[in-house]
């Protein structure tokens, strides 16, 4: 068995697309995956699949659009690619002075040369961001509403959703509880 971090991109937003995290639990549970916890309301989830990657986002993708009756982009990471997006994290997490944020833009894969070029360019006083593969760190020194950031790495043509880090950190302790 594999833990698996599960992200949903635009559920529960402005009052689209709306999915109670119980219905959910429920909906992924019947269609085989085990031990499914979900946190806040923002499509946060940690499940146990034998499937790889590409059937979790799939079987996930087809049963959100069976059971709610629409679409959405879903991110999927294993536990160990979440334990290194965190052991890679290149800002200081523990130690932002007041006012400053990290967050994760989780991508469904890397971007292009180019596409990464293009976001490095906007790097200013106030933010900047740093690339890995599938993963763009955000350093915000302002309001994540007044950063610019986030924006722009929606032009990286690929889906995408973006977490703060303390969801990163509270999805990471939720794997710990899933008995593997």
């Amino acid at each position: 068995m594999t833990t698996y971090i599960v992200l949903l991109r635009g559920i529960n937003v402005g009052g689209h697309n709306i999915v109670k995290m119980h219905d959910l639990r429920i909906a992924l549970e019947n269609i085989g995956f085990g031990q499914v916890k979900t946190y806040i309301q923002s499509g946060n989830i940690v499940l146990h699949s034998n499937e790889n990657d590409n059937k979790v986002k799939s079987q996930i993708e087809q049963e959100i659009n069976k059971v709610f009756g629409f679409s959405v982009p879903v991110i999927v990471r294993t536990k160990l690619e979440w334990e290194e997006i965190i052991e890679k994290c290149p800002y200081p997490v523990s130690s932002l002075p007041e006012g400053e944020s990290v967050h994760l833009a989780l991508l469904e894969k890397e971007p292009t040369e180019e596409s990464s070029n293009y976001l490095y360019e906007f790097k200013s006083d106030t933010e900047e961001c740093y690339i890995q593969g599938k993963d763009v760190y955000l350093h915000l020194r302002q309001s994540f509403s007044k950063s610019k950031l986030p924006n722009y790495i929606q032009k990286l043509h690929v889906p995408i959703t973006i977490r703060n880090w303390k969801t990163i950190m509270k999805l990471s302790e939720m794997t710990k509880t899933i008995n593997t």
